[in-house]
């Protein structure tokens, strides 16, 4: 029998479609096409199946429905796929099974049939308490939407996250404060809360390009939201334990947990990634991104994959690296050196600590509160080795 991943070991499928496309959006989503619920049922069990033969005897952990706009699928499509994972797989008696959703796709009667189909908690993306500034991304609901989507979420589900989006056009640390005190009030027990970045391929990366997104945060203001987040949430109890997100203890979403601690995880859908370990070699995966080409190559090929390819020890180390050290909990240090080969440099280790910019304790190396305001700076340094 195989042992389970380090890290825990996961399923993702992701749901290609939206009602718009965001313009900060650098996800594969699609906008306006139908969708046959049974095609979708029978790929996504063939690629289940298809999985399970090849991972053996692992224990899932966590399912996560991601997207595109997962709370548009029918209940029926989130059903057969909890359905074929539980026949394909063990799966803990505790099963962590996520469904993002969006405000404006959400009512009372298709939650509860999610929840009747096995998911457990949501993530809604709430992104902004202001109309103005759903406005400036994009966004098709109101804040009323919002608010009516988590009363209903809350009350539909026991673990229930949303997100928000900080340092917008012409927001100040002021109404950010404001913000977030309203939606510390409202939160249960986890957020996520993101900085604005403009990605390449993106429609604002184009504005911006042109000088049509103005009125973004510096460096020092986005730093100075960054820190004011991190005392607020703390303050109320949601201290983060990764970067962007918060949770009370023992709510951490345990399918990013994967991710960040370098476990394995199948991806399943349109352009879904996976990182999995078949007979000691560990593989990235990566499926076909266009939804219909998807779709027809999972039934005349019986694969919807794009490409795997077999990962080397330096590049399992760095991604568990740069992934690891987004978290309060940090890299275990044997665990980088048993991938590697070789431990990470003492030197660099001891100025950055001098620095109060790491910490080691309990054979772990983490990033301290100073430092997670350069995280980006302290893995090009440390990786670069």
């Amino acid at each position: 029998m195989q042992e389970q991943a380090w890290g825990g070991f996961g399923v993702y499928l992701h749901w290609p479609y939206c009602e718009s496309k965001c313009p900060y959006c650098d996800f594969n989503s699609h906008v306006g096409q139908s969708i046959e619920p049974d095609a979708w049922i029978s790929a996504f069990e063939a690629e289940i199946s298809r999985y399970a033969t090849q991972s053996y005897e692992r224990i899932v952990e966590t399912i996560y429905f991601g997207g595109g706009t997962p709370s548009l699928m029918p209940a029926k499509i989130v059903a057969g796929a909890i359905d074929a994972i539980r026949k394909a797989w063990r799966t803990v008696n505790d099963i962590e099974i996520t469904l993002e959703a969006n405000p404006g796709s959400v009512d009372a009667s298709r939650f509860a049939d999610y929840r009747a189909a096995g998911v457990n908690r949501i993530s809604l993306g709430v992104q902004a308490l202001d109309d103005r500034s759903l406005k400036q991304l994009g966004r098709r609901h109101s804040v009323y939407d919002a608010l009516k989507a988590l009363e209903i979420a809350q009350n539909t589900f026991d673990r229930v996250s949303f997100d928000l989006i900080y340092a917008r056009q012409d927001q100040s640390l002021e109404d950010w404060q404001k913000e977030l005190s309203r939606a510390l009030s409202l939160a249960g027990d986890h957020l996520s809360l993101y900085q604005l970045t403009v990605e390449d391929g993106t429609a604002f990366a184009e504005r911006a390009a042109r000088g049509g997104l103005r009125g973004l945060p510096d460096e020092d203001l986005s730093a100075e939201m960054y820190e004011l987040t991190q005392e607020l949430c703390c303050a109320a109890g949601l201290p983060a334990y990764e970067v962007s997100n918060h949770s009370r203890k023992g709510s951490e979403s345990r399918h990013n947990m994967i991710y960040w601690r370098g476990g394995e995880y199948i991806g399943i859908g349109p352009g879904a990634h996976g990182r999995v370990s078949l007979k000691g070699q560990r593989y990235a995966t990566e499926a076909i991104r266009n939804p219909s080409e998807w779709l027809d190559a999972v039934a005349r090929l019986s694969s919807g994959e794009k490409k795997r390819e077999a990962l080397q020890s330096d590049e399992i180390a760095l991604e568990y690296l740069l992934m690891s050290l987004r978290t309060t909990e940090g890299m275990n240090l044997k665990r980088y050196e048993a991938i590697s080969g070789r431990s990470v440099s003492p030197a660099k280790l001891d100025d950055l600590s001098v620095l109060g910019l790491l910490q080691q304790e309990n054979g772990y190396l983490s990033a301290t509160p100073k430092g997670r305001l350069v995280l980006n700076a302290i893995l090009r340094d440390i990786s670069d080795d």
